[in-house]
């Protein structure tokens, strides 16, 4: 149990509705750095709109040069609905997604795009990660351990307005799952005139900050031994409720 998993994160001031150029950023900005994972913020192809985006192909091909998975959510069609979806893409080319369950209808997102209607949870260098998505994190419920993950991985928009709330339930989650959290947010202004402030963290199980940033990265070793030790003394999980989630 010696998995140590390195995430690296890029708090990207995503170029509106325009993905060559958010691409050619984040190329950049990862051209000389070795991770395990990449992750990317929500809808970092596009910015926050309503706009559906073929990015798929330049994930798989990023994660293939890199040799790391390459993460983030983009906008997709899909039967002629709309999916705030989550791609995790592997290496060798193997793309599994969770689509967005909380749709944020305080700015009209569940009028757009459709719910998803299951967790997804990937595993990759031995550890499990649950993807989640922006508004998801409001919602502990949906992201509840059942000893099925050690990893959650949170991608947003999350204005500054409201960056208290982001971060406090970021620590929460880490705390109450007894998880690693990695929470990525973007940064910059949008083309909605809403501003995003460098807000993104890396929390351990006892929800101690454990990312470093250099420039707009943020990185964070996810110890797996380590993860285990301090499951294994603090065993709060074994005290959790039973429940049953209804989707």
């Amino acid at each position: 149990m010696g998995n140590i998993v390195k995430i690296t994160g890029l708090n990207l001031d995503i170029v509106w509705k325009n993905p060559r150029a958010n691409f050619e950023i984040i190329e950049k900005e990862f051209a000389e750095v070795q991770t395990d994972v990449i992750l990317l913020p929500e809808m970092f192809s596009t910015g926050f709109c309503m706009d559906a985006g073929e990015t798929l192909a330049w994930m798989k091909a990023l994660a293939k040069a890199k040799d790391a998975a390459v993460a983030g959510s983009i906008s997709v069609k899909e039967n002629g609905k709309f999916f705030n979806r989550f791609y995790f893409v592997k290496p060798d080319g193997c793309a599994d997604f969770y689509d967005k369950r909380h749709l944020f209808s305080y700015s009209g997102e569940d009028k757009i795009y459709q719910a998803g209607t299951q967790r997804k949870v990937v595993e990759f260098r031995g550890i499990r990660f649950l993807l989640q998505v922006c508004y998801d994190l409001r919602f502990p419920v949906f992201s509840r351990n059942r000893d099925d993950y050690e990893a959650i991985l949170f991608v947003a928009n999350w204005p500054q307005s409201r960056i208290d709330a982001w971060r406090s339930l970021l620590k929460a989650r880490a705390i109450e799952n007894l998880a690693f959290v990695f929470g990525l947010n973007r940064i910059g202004t949008d083309g909605n005139q809403l501003f995003y402030e460098e807000s993104s963290h890396a929390f351990f199980a006892d929800g101690s900050e454990i990312s470093e940033k250099s420039g707009n990265l943020i990185t964070a070793d996810f110890d797996l031994a380590e993860l285990q030790k301090f499951r294994e003394k603090f065993h709060f999980l074994q005290d959790r409720d039973d429940f049953e989630l209804i989707l």
